[in-house]
């Protein structure tokens, strides 16, 4: 048998590590968006989809639920690019980030940039093929999102913003399905304001030391020996917020047993961070993951049973 021509194998070797650069390369994108990450998707994703619920009745249209959970994918994997970016130089001197994509130089700044384009305008796309309310309620949203990663610098809560970003979704899916933003909106918006600055609270907790040497501003910092007192107390608000966001709705016993399912998860949470042991708190972090779920499964179970004969 003859063998291949020079050409065509050198040819073919070079189409290998073209291939081969180009995994590496969609890796490295893959991992400066966090998709290797998901938590942050359904922490953005449950608020969501409880406005959507509420808003809707336990009916959201097909189009809409649509638009919303790939919108939630699209946004909170431009938010990592574009905070990335924001903290490129801190990013390498903190134990749990040193191996971003960008810290090591895997990615560049631009590139960041351009990811962030790019995955914003399709969001954007998605949500001009809604009303016009709900586009000038993701327009506000965007600027939310595009501040967060730069107030580190100098605001002492912002986890307190980073909650109004994550909950946007909320008025932005009443505006979607009932053209309007009524009391019981913004009274879920406030429950994911709070929910948002405990999760992310307990997760500054993770890089506290750090933070205090490269003067970030957190809230675990402002807190100080406080912490767990203040996140208890933002718990409890939650838990009165979405309580009252559920009789305004008239939700039943599948709401009220998801809220004693979701405080008997904070009360684990508090468990885990007592000692404020890193990695403990970061398990308190990813658990608001499963408080997300149940209480949307409280709404959409209420509405459920409540429309069987």
């Amino acid at each position: 048998m003859m063998s291949p021509a020079p050409g065509l194998a050198a040819r073919a070797a070079a189409a290998r590590s073209a291939l081969a650069q180009l995994a590496v390369t969609l890796g490295d994108y893959a991992r400066l968006v966090r998709l290797n990450r998901p938590i942050g998707i359904w922490l953005l994703l449950w608020p969501a989809l409880w406005g959507l619920w509420l808003a809707s009745a336990g009916h959201p249209h097909e189009r809409v639920f649509l638009v919303f959970v790939l919108g939630v994918v699209l946004t909170r994997s431009a938010g990592c690019a574009v905070n990335d970016f924001a903290d490129r130089r801190f990013d390498p001197l903190v134990a749990r980030t040193g191996d971003r994509p960008l810290a090591t130089g895997a990615v560049s700044a631009p590139e960041a940039l351009l990811v962030y384009a790019i995955l914003s305008l399709l969001a954007l796309a998605l949500v001009l093929t809604l009303d016009r309310l709900t586009i000038e309620f993701a327009l506000a949203g965007a600027v939310l999102t595009i501040v967060y990663p730069f107030l580190k610098r100098f605001f002492p809560l912002p986890q307190v913003w980073l909650g109004a970003a994550f909950s946007w979704s909320v008025p932005m899916a009443f505006a979607a399905e009932t053209h309007a933003v009524p009391r019981l909106a913004w009274l879920v918006f406030i429950a994911g304001v709070l929910w948002t600055a405990v999760y992310d609270t307990m997760y500054a907790m993770v890089d506290r030391d750090d933070d205090l040497k490269l003067g970030i501003k957190s809230t675990a910092i402002l807190f100080g020996d406080a912490d767990r007192w203040v996140i208890g107390a933002m718990q409890g608000l939650v838990l009165y917020s979405l309580w009252l966001a559920g009789e305004q709705a008239r939700l039943g016993g599948w709401f009220h047993g998801a809220l004693a399912t979701g405080a008997a998860l904070f009360v684990y949470q508090q468990w885990l961070i007592r000692d404020r042991d890193r990695a403990r708190c970061f398990r308190a972090f990813t658990n608001n993951a499963w408080f997300g779920l149940v209480v949307f499964l409280g709404i959409a179970l209420d509405y459920l049973f409540r429309a069987a004969p």
